[in-house]
């Protein structure tokens, strides 16, 4: 499915809509809850949940959306759609809490397993990154787009973005066998929108993300010309398991880059 630009501007202003909810709590004080996983929860979660749901719905009645907190859906249901929208309504809930800014809105379209097109949206701000499968990557500045792309070759050093809140020991080890590499730390899909516009080359992930964590950025990043892959080299795939966990990946620039990687 290609992406009209009428949609495309719908979806766009559907998630400034969202990070304008998330704003009005981010400014006040605020509860914080925890799901069954532990994960935070929050007001601003659930009301750009809403506002996402609600848009995607009116727009698209005819595509189903899953949405980080509407995922208790039946497996085998959800498993025949061809094509969903896929959306993270906060992610970055620990840097919301944080109130370092780094949190974003992602929404991403699935069609077979492939996300094809995403919009990454930071609320505080204002920054937009969209990208749609054979149309390109783009930063939104004001109402204009400025196409991205991904740095090829890589360039010494190689910038590698690493989580604030998920820094495990595989990461780090990584880290430590790529000498002369130069730290970048960043929180939620701002990795991907990094990667996408040629500002870091390698974001590697060991441990557990869900699905609508990357669908946005990995859209983003393929259509700047990266790529994000499995351990084994495969790109990513969504709904098509009844876990909605994805395994560990790497966001890449450059794929060359993982020729120099350590096995």
């Amino acid at each position: 499915m290609t992406v009209s630009t009428d949609r495309r501007e719908a979806v766009i202003a559907l998630a400034r809509r969202a990070a304008l909810e998330i704003l009005a709590v981010y400014e006040s004080p605020f509860a914080i809850e925890h799901k069954q996983d532990r994960s935070p929860l929050t007001a601003a979660d659930l009301a750009s949940h809403r506002c996402i749901v609600a848009g995607l719905q009116a727009l698209t009645p005819e595509i189903p959306v899953l949405s980080e907190e509407s995922k208790d859906l039946d497996i085998a249901a959800r498993r025949e759609w061809p094509t969903l929208w896929l959306v993270d309504p906060l992610d970055g809930t620990r840097e919301f809490i944080k109130r370092n800014g780094e949190f974003t809105v992602n929404i991403a379209l699935i069609e077979h397993g492939v996300a094809t097109f995403g919009v990454i949206q930071q609320p505080v701000t204002g920054a937009l990154w969209h990208g749609a499968a054979g149309a390109g990557a783009f930063r939104r500045e004001g109402d204009a787009d400025v196409a991205i792309c991904s740095r090829k070759p890589a360039s010494a050093p190689l910038r590698i973005a690493a989580s604030r809140s998920h820094r495990d020991a595989r990461t780090q080890a990584l880290l430590d066998a790529l000498p002369g590499s130069e730290v970048v730390g960043c929180g939620s899909s701002l990795k991907f929108c990094r990667i996408a516009e040629g500002g870091i080359g390698l974001y590697p992930r060991f441990g557990p993300t869900s699905e609508w964590d990357t669908a946005a950025g990995q859209a983003i990043v393929e259509a700047a010309g990266g790529a994000v892959l499995d351990p084994r080299g495969r790109p990513l795939r969504y709904n098509q398991r009844d876990t909605l966990l994805n395994g560990d990946f790497l966001a890449f620039g450059d794929i060359a880059v993982r020729n120099a990687l350590p096995a």
